[in-house]
């Protein structure tokens, strides 16, 4: 099954879901429909979705509009409704950034959980790889490999996974932070990556 094959799926899953609550979400609060739809939809664009690290825009927007839909049917917003704040209220990131936020945790997980021991491969410290020490090496930089200059190895765990975590501040990614902390913390990066990135688009957006 190709990448655009499993979107396909997914979006045929979750909007036969969404029609299916839509018969019943008028009849529900704010937060027990949050729930239903967290249970039917989210855990379709959440399952497996590190492996959609680096997909094309095109497939992140059929996606996104899965997520937008049921944002919508949880608040009862209108579909002309600008969809940030409801997101926003819901406490919900977008797709891109809930597929950086499995990577990256997968990450912390190889380099700090014993349960993710099969990704310790893919997720070598600058310190460990045998290479000359930095003043990186303080804060867990991982080391990426190079590929062939090819979008599918990019796209791979063992480049995307140490890229992103490379990418994060110092204060997420160092060592003593556990599990719950990091979670916490990372969440609130992507929070205000997103922020930053709609309020960018909106300052050089064509008048």
């Amino acid at each position: 099954m190709t990448t655009a094959d499993h979107v396909t799926a997914v979006c045929r899953a979750a909007y036969f879901q969404l029609r299916q609550l839509r018969l019943i979400t008028r009849s529900l609060t704010v937060d027990a429909a949050k729930t239903l739809v967290q249970s039917f939809i989210t855990c379709h664009l959440d399952y497996c979705n590190a492996l959609l690290s680096g997909i094309t825009d095109t497939l992140l927007r059929r996606l996104q509009s899965v997520q937008n839909a049921a944002a919508r049917l949880v608040i009862g917003t209108r579909r002309r409704d600008h969809i940030t704040p409801v997101l926003r209220q819901l406490h919900w990131l977008p797709v891109r950034q809930r597929v950086e936020f499995k990577t990256v945790l997968l990450v912390y997980k190889a380099l700090h959980d014993s349960t993710a021991a099969h990704l310790v491969d893919d997720c070598q410290l600058v310190s460990q790889a045998g290479r000359r020490r930095l003043r990186s090496a303080d804060i867990d930089t991982c080391s990426v490999p190079r590929t062939s200059n090819t979008r599918f190895g990019d796209r791979s765990f063992a480049v995307a996974g140490p890229r992103l975590w490379n990418s994060l501040p110092a204060r997420i990614s160092q060592p003593d932070n556990d599990i719950g902390e990091f979670r916490r913390q990372l969440k609130s990066f992507f929070v205000s990556v997103t922020l930053r990135r709609i309020v960018t688009s909106c300052f050089y957006a064509p008048r």
